[in-house]
């Protein structure tokens, strides 16, 4: 926890309860349903709500903005993101049913009224949104496939509308497809070793009307 309020001083004493008591909920959840690895669990801040904030550092959603977590697990980058802007509205989707039932029950524990999660694919989703975020789902390619239809068409932030992605290591290969992306190393943001190989890839997307 201190983690966070290392990187984002200036969260409110709301945001501040909200970020501790991720912690009992998903210690709470994960002996119900493993959502995080149990290896993970005890790293919580920095493997999970950290990594997830480093989306924040490059991209500091507006107020109103509406962004699509795309195959979210347990909630993850988009609780996280929600309880630091809660003025933006996040839209957290899954494929698999007991991630989302874990997801709806972590929102409602932190009284979050930003949050709607759905248990389905993105391409079901009949909505458009400012920015599509992830981590790490699927090769970009394929990711790409999925959600380039689902951008608005005004921009009002200063990065264009578009995919942020949580991505690690070598991504030369990967994105040869895509010469507009751009890569953020999470280590520009955080100190930590953990963040030594972790990036967000920002994708800017052309809205379909």
């Amino acid at each position: 926890m201190n983690k966070i309020l290392h990187y984002f001083p200036s969260i409110s004493e709301t945001q501040k309860q909200q970020f501790l008591l991720l912690n009992t909920l998903y210690q709470d959840w994960n002996l119900k349903i493993n959502v995080v690895s149990r290896k993970d669990i005890d790293e919580l801040y920095l493997r999970h709500v950290l990594h997830s904030l480093g989306i924040a550092k490059v991209m500091p959603f507006m107020p109103q903005a509406r962004v699509v977590d795309v195959g979210t697990g347990g909630g993850f980058p988009g609780i996280p993101l929600a309880i630091l802007f809660p003025e933006t509205q996040f839209h957290l989707v899954d494929s698999i049913g007991k991630k989302i039932k874990v997801v709806e029950e972590v929102v409602q524990g932190l009284q979050l009224k930003n949050v709607k999660a759905s248990h389905s694919r993105v391409e079901d989703i009949d909505e458009k949104f400012d920015f599509i975020v992830s981590r790490a789902v699927a090769q970009m390619e394929t990711f790409y496939r999925w959600v380039k239809f689902k951008i608005t068409k005004k921009n009002t932030h200063t990065l264009k509308n578009g995919i942020l992605y949580l991505k690690g290591g070598d991504l030369t290969q990967e994105l040869k497809p895509f010469p507009n992306a751009t890569i953020y190393p999470l280590s520009n943001y955080f100190e930590e070793t953990f963040f030594e190989t972790k990036s967000v890839v920002h994708l800017p997307l052309k809205a379909n009307v």
